[in-house]
């Protein structure tokens, strides 16, 4: 009788576990994407109309002098290397710029994982989570921010450097068809998270006393046996 509570006990542990963890190992697993790009942000001093007037002097200042360093680029590990390499060469492009109109504001230029919001790029959606992104923030930094995606490389695709309205050919030279299918049809989840996880211990809550009622029944069924 002592085994089989141990058997009980350990079955019902595994069953919690799986239940537990699926539904954030398939969503990874389903947002892998997230590691195969690299985004490009700047984010402007405040968002009055002179500074938001700035940040896109900025941009297209940037874009035109690394757009033949990026353009061809194959990899993101090539992408990751051109941006490491030219750090310094953005931010003194960006200090010219602000010289130029005659601002005073520092400039940020930094690359590594950045948390954002769901967003729309042309006739995809990236959902929220976290990035490997360029940013470049001026001043403080509490203006509207400008994107686009540097790797694959989005940002030099489109010539007017606005968010590109197909991306989706693009996209596919490095995301599998199945990413960009998910990034087309991607809609934000209506439920809140609170919601899944009470889903998740009701589902454990039926099925541990699932178990337990059989297991009930095969030791009665065993005991009356012998």
């Amino acid at each position: 009788m002592k085994y089989k509570k141990l058997i009980l006990c350990l079955v019902l542990l595994i069953i919690s576990i799986v239940y537990l963890i699926y539904p954030y190992a398939n969503k990874n697993h389903k947002e892998s994407f997230k590691e195969e790009i690299i985004r490009f942000h700047i984010k402007a001093n405040s968002d009055k109309d002179e500074d938001q007037i700035l940040k896109l002097k900025i941009r297209d200042e940037i874009l035109k002098e690394m757009e033949y360093k990026f353009a061809n680029s194959k990899s993101i590990e090539e992408t990751r290397n051109i941006i490491l390499a030219n750090m310094e060469n953005i931010k003194s492009i960006s200090e010219d710029i602000i010289a130029k109109e005659g601002k005073d504001f520092s400039v940020d230029v930094f690359l590594g994982k950045r948390d954002f919001p769901t967003r729309k790029y042309g006739n995809v959606t990236f959902p929220s989570g976290e990035y490997e992104t360029l940013m470049v923030t001026i001043g403080e930094g509490k203006g509207k921010n400008w994107w686009c995606v540097m790797f694959p490389p989005l940002c030099f695709v489109d010539i007017d450097h606005s968010n590109a309205n197909n991306p989706t050919k693009d996209l596919g030279t490095v995301l599998s068809e199945e990413e960009v299918d998910e990034l087309r049809s991607y809609k934000e989840p209506e439920e809140p998270t609170i919601i899944l996880k009470s889903k998740i211990v009701e589902v454990i809550e039926k099925t541990r006393n699932n178990i337990v009622n059989m297991f009930f029944r095969w030791d009665e069924a065993t005991t009356s046996g012998n």
